[in-house]
């Protein structure tokens, strides 16, 4: 169990959290638990992923889109095990 104190947190802040849990029908505690359990993963900022989508977002900027050629069966072959 961690202790977590959040100082010179807004007035108006804590008001919010309190209505928002209230609605929800459960403690400020639980209310906070519940904001911070929905925070996301960070986007990769490394790797082919995060490549990938740095290039989609690219190409959705500049309205392109891409049509790749269909694979070719001629590429297959039989191969024989012996």
């Amino acid at each position: 169990m961690s202790i977590i104190t959040v100082r010179n947190l807004d007035p108006a802040a804590k008001r919010r959290i309190e209505r928002r849990a209230a609605a929800h029908g459960r403690s400020m505690e639980a209310e906070i638990r519940d904001i911070l359990e929905s925070v996301p993963e960070p986007e990769p900022t490394t790797g082919f992923a995060a490549a990938m989508a740095r290039v989609d977002l690219i190409m959705r900027d500049i309205d392109v889109e891409v049509e790749f050629p269909a694979r070719e069966v001629e590429y297959q072959r039989e191969v024989e095990l012996t």
